[in-house]
């Protein structure tokens, strides 16, 4: 898969580590460019997707959204192997979607027990009803 960089990125990655030939340090270099530009990447490999479905009336959609956040924000973003999260909102306010990637399975299972993450499942369950599962990408289709 390829990805349109603009010139100016490339030159300041290059500029940041001296060479393009030190992967690790362009890796990191435009992971955050990419995440800073609210981008995640759907990865098919070995990478754990950890989605749940919420069934939500539509004037606590937001509400729920707010709370999937702030969990986010607070706990889930800084556990060890988090990858990224999106949420993802149905256009007629009955669904919530959260798509998460995880190094590990061990790493999901180790965040759902996570005291800190606790209050936010306790919310979310108050909000709306969740249908959580574990799954492995199979394929990713680009333009």
């Amino acid at each position: 898969m390829y990805c349109a960089v603009p010139l100016a990125t490339v030159a300041q990655a290059q500029a940041s580590s001296g060479t393009l030939g030190d992967r690790r340090v362009i890796h990191s270099f435009f992971k955050e460019f990419i995440m800073t530009k609210k981008q995640a990447v759907i990865r098919a490999d070995e990478t754990v997707t950890f989605i749940s479905v919420f069934d939500v009336e539509p004037e606590k959609q937001q509400q729920l959204i707010d709370v999937l956040n702030e969990g986010a924000e607070k706990v889930i973003s800084k556990r060890p192997g988090f990858i990224s999260a999106s949420i993802l909102a149905s256009k007629d306010g009955t669904r919530v979607v959260n798509y998460a990637q995880w190094k590990s399975l061990d790493d999901v299972k180790a965040t759902r027990e996570d005291p800190n993450a606790a209050p936010f499942a306790k919310r979310m369950a108050e909000i709306a009803k969740a249908t959580p599962n574990v799954f492995t990408v199979s394929s990713v289709h680009t333009a």
